[in-house]
């Protein structure tokens, strides 16, 4: 059993898929650790443009990467 200390349980992450073709281009989802994304915890607009996003991967978007959020 892992222990997480009080700094990584109050840290959020995000999921970014950055695009293969726009420098500057990415989408980015809120997400755990892992990068799973919670889809029944999000509108349907950002449901779709991840599922999107994943759909295109090798395509449009890199692999993506997980990364502690900017966002507050």
């Amino acid at each position: 059993m892992s222990k997480t200390s009080p700094v990584q349980a109050a840290a959020s992450y995000e999921i970014r898929f950055q695009s293969l073709f726009h420098e500057g281009r990415a989408l980015a989802f809120p997400c755990d650790r892992e990068g799973r994304v919670d889809l029944d915890k999000v509108n349907e607009r950002l449901r779709n443009n991840y599922l999107f996003a994943r759909a295109m991967l090798g395509r449009e978007y890199a692999m993506p990467v997980v990364r502690e959020s900017t966002l507050h």
